[in-house]
């Protein structure tokens, strides 16, 4: 099924060639992928869909590719995937006790073949990359973004290079960026400075750019909203609970979610949060105060996943919280690293970052907004170990100096060897 598509820009509309790389509009706004859905029988894609679940091998047996309908049309020998996606949904037990929602369940992107969310968009932009017949991509990353291009980036035989902030990256990651050959940059400055910087070496140096201002970064990044609803027999859940640093995850969540709608493939438009930390929410402060955009100069926050105080898919996400009439909330350093312990000790565990959508729902459960009796999915953006710092800095309580306490310290024993001293540990 070949469906014609275009690049619009968020901000005036006007559309572009998308067989030409193009990352903004001559306004300056952001570019969407915008799909001809009405070539599409909604009931015979959903059935198609349906048939894919469980393929073995393949393309379609990835988590993105199963719904290319509606990501990118690209040869089958173009495509770079590693069957990304398939990632489980858990009930949030112990995790949703402590937020106080009966029916909340937690879809686990850290289970990525990098541990991260980003694999979904990088499979589509690294196809792009292909397509293009690029020989380079670029980013800028606190950490994600630079392990899982480095590794689509090896994959497929492209040099990668990466912009990363000095000394402000979580060192799981950056493990990652340099073990699969990224050519790894770290600059002076934090992450916007990293991403300005890049978008100027890409535009000079005729290097393809695959940071989420990248269009069919957010295409790929869709199949998360489209899995979780085939997981859930295409039942809507009442809300989703985001975590929101670039916000292009969760741009990307409404922009599948209204596809599907039009299509009658969903009859509910759910409602989204998007939860950002305290020390890098300028949605936030925009949202609540209603007041323009304006960038968090430095950015702070141990969740250095969304350490990021000027999103470039700010519009792209006001737009998609206006659709489903969403809500915007912060959480602190402690909420989110306390949330953390909870979804750690449910047995699912994820990084600081993911764990603001656990933090953000039990505050809007306590403010009302969530009712402790509604359907909520929290995603959860990437693995326990891309932290591994925070995780023992926190159960070992040592983290007072970024006011964080370790209230629900599991602190490790130092004992003498014999059975005496085990005996008296575990009393």
């Amino acid at each position: 099924m070949k469906i014609e598509s275009c690049l619009e820009c968020v901000r005036c509309s006007k559309n572009y060639d998308i067989n030409k790389i193009r990352y903004l509009c001559d306004c300056g706004g952001v570019l969407d992928v915008k799909h001809d859905l009405s070539a599409i029988d909604g009931k015979k894609l959903k059935q198609t869909w349906e048939n894919r679940w469980g393929l073995k091998r393949g393309i379609e047996s990835s988590g993105v590719w199963r719904y290319k309908e509606l990501i990118f049309d690209a040869p089958d020998d173009k495509i770079v995937t590693r069957q990304e996606g398939n990632t489980r949904l858990y009930p949030a037990g112990k995790a949703g006790k402590y937020a106080g929602i009966k029916n909340f369940l937690l879809k686990h992107e850290g289970e990525n073949p990098t541990g991260s969310f980003k694999d979904r968009g990088m499979t589509c932009g690294s196809t792009a990359a292909m397509v293009f017949g690029a020989r380079c991509v670029a980013c800028a990353s606190t950490g994600n973004t630079s392990a899982s291009m480095a590794s689509y980036a090896a994959t497929c035989g492209l040099k990668s290079v990466i912009f990363i902030p000095s000394g402000k990256i979580a060192y799981g990651k950056l493990a990652q960026a340099l073990a699969y050959g990224g050519i790894t940059l770290q600059i002076e400055g934090n992450f916007d400075d990293a991403m300005t910087l890049v978008q100027e070496v890409c535009s000079e140096l005729n290097i393809y750019l695959l940071n989420s201002i990248n269009p069919f970064r957010i295409e790929g990044q869709k199949a998360i909203g489209f899995e979780i609803l085939q997981q859930l027999d295409w039942n809507v859940p009442d809300w989703f609970v985001i975590p929101g640093g670039n916000l292009g995850n969760n741009s990307a969540l409404s922009k599948g979610l209204q596809e599907l709608y039009t299509l009658g493939i969903i009859n509910k438009i759910p409602r989204i949060a998007v939860i950002q930390a305290e020390g890098a929410n300028p949605l936030y402060s925009m949202w609540k105060n209603g007041s323009p955009f304006k960038a968090v100069k430095d950015p702070d926050t141990i969740a250095t996943a969304i350490k990021i105080g000027n999103p470039v898919s700010w519009e792209k996400s006001l737009r998609g919280i206006a659709w489903t009439n969403g809500v915007v909330e912060q959480v602190t350093e402690q909420e989110i690293m306390d949330a953390k312990a909870m979804v750690d000790a449910a047995g699912i565990g994820a990084e600081p970052a993911s764990c603001c959508s656990v933090a953000g729902a039990k505050k809007l459960v306590e403010s009302g907004v969530i009712s402790p009796d509604a359907s909520v999915v929290g995603i959860l953006t990437g693995n326990v170990l891309k932290d591994p710092d925070a995780v023992i800095g926190y159960h070992k309580d040592e983290l007072r100096d970024k006011g964080i306490k370790g209230t629900f310290a599991n602190k490790p024993f130092n004992i003498k060897a014999n059975l005496a001293a085990v005996k008296e540990a575990l009393s």
